[in-house]
């Protein structure tokens, strides 16, 4: 079983799908806590544009995605916050002109190209060194950052008139959480896809809030299934040879069917005194 690890090539898919499963749950509390998963869509598909202009150039293709992924994500917080457009609206305008670009420049590009594809529907086991170091840099990166500000991101989640009252920052903390969103999709794109990465987000926060009202532990719990999902789809992809950004999704997917039927909160609200409040802890 273990003997594929003594390739290097699944060494840096193990690595690079370990940091992922746990960059993309941590933040995925707070997409789920504040709504905000229409949003990482958006900001997901953006990145396609980024991605293609990439190709096209010669550009680092990493770098090119994060300028289009933050240049969507602060553009759509800035229309929805100044009350120019419904939030919904400004996020479909952004990512279907987005990926309306790259869909444009791939017209532009001579033949298939296969790493292309790659970063539309993920290839861990193509991950590079490269891409590893900077996988690594930059979620740790997002790490420290909600380390430092883990109280501040933690009380906008849950109640942003009331932190903006008590003095704190919480347009400044949107837009940073917004900007945290894109650097994690950036570093993600090449494990599960820029179609698939906002599941990843998603789906192990969805499952942790199924099990538990504690935020701290909705985190910690977060973090076990995100890194659960990508270990477990790593090693199924390679076993079945199938697509390993789709097999790390589905993992998780299941993962998040079975916290549903264990969920409290479905027991809870079977019962005729089931309540609704939940108090973050």
């Amino acid at each position: 079983m273990f003997e594929i690890l003594g390739y290097t090539f699944m060494q840096r898919a193990l690595l690079a799908s370990t940091v992922i499963g746990i960059v993309t749950a941590v933040i995925g509390v707070y997409v789920v806590l504040k709504g905000m998963a229409f949003i990482g869509a958006g900001i997901a598909h953006a990145s396609f544009g980024g991605v293609a202009l990439g190709f096209l150039l010669g550009l680092n293709l990493i770098a090119t995605a994060s300028v289009f992924s933050l240049a969507g994500a602060i553009g759509i917080g800035l229309v929805s916050k100044r009350g120019e457009l419904r939030e919904d609206a400004a996020i479909g305008i952004f990512f279907t002109a987005s990926m309306a670009f790259g869909v444009l420049l791939v017209g532009l590009l001579q033949g298939y190209n296969v790493d292309l594809f790659g970063f539309l529907f993920g290839s861990v086991l193509a991950v590079s060194r490269e891409d590893l170091v900077l996988s690594v840099a930059l979620g740790a990166v997002v790490l420290l950052t909600v380390g430092l500000l883990y109280k501040e991101l933690m009380f906008i989640s849950f109640d942003p008139e009331m932190a903006q009252v008590v003095g704190v920052p919480a347009a400044q903390l949107y837009y940073l959480l917004l900007a945290l969103i894109a650097v994690t999709i950036v570093i993600s794109i090449r494990v599960v896809g820029v179609i698939l990465v906002e599941a990843l987000i998603v789906t192990p926060a969805a499952a942790a809030y199924q099990l538990t009202d504690d935020f701290h532990r909705m985190m910690g719990i977060a973090v076990g299934i995100g890194v659960l999902s990508a270990i477990a789809g790593l090693f199924l992809s390679y076993w079945l040879n199938v697509a390993s950004g789709a097999t790390i999704v589905l993992t998780a997917t299941a993962l998040f069917a079975l916290t549903a039927l264990l969920s409290p909160r479905r027991r809870r609200a079977s019962t005729p005194t089931a309540g609704g409040s939940e108090v973050p802890s």
